[in-house]
């Protein structure tokens, strides 16, 4: 596993072997994703720091694993055969929920 560092914070980790996440860390689309997701009010990614792709630490393998496992718990009744296919990401920090169908600034 390997884990999306920006300015020494470890903000995502995947179970893709190394090239490939070095390939989906580094792509625009996702470098376009990191630019637009906020983590407490603030982008996670100021589209100038160095992207630093790195082996996973025990802790972050850890809170993959746990994750994976409860979205597995979640799942059990659905057919997920192709899933174990695809790439997992895991964010390590909290992202903010945006909602961008909501521009009314309506309350209630």
């Amino acid at each position: 596993m390997f884990t999306l560092e920006i300015d020494g914070k470890p903000i995502a980790v995947t179970d893709a072997e190394e090239s490939q996440a070095r390939e989906l860390f580094q792509s625009q689309a996702f470098k376009d994703d990191l630019l637009e997701m906020e983590s407490d009010g603030k982008a996670l990614w100021d589209g100038k720091k160095p992207l630093n792709v790195r082996p996973a630490s025990d802790d972050e393998i850890e809170a993959f694993d746990d994750t994976m496992d409860e979205d597995e718990d979640d799942d059990q009744y659905e057919d997920d055969e192709d899933e174990e296919e695809g790439i997992n990401v895991l964010f390590l920090v909290p992202v903010d929920d945006v909602d961008e169908d909501d521009d009314s600034g309506a309350t209630s």
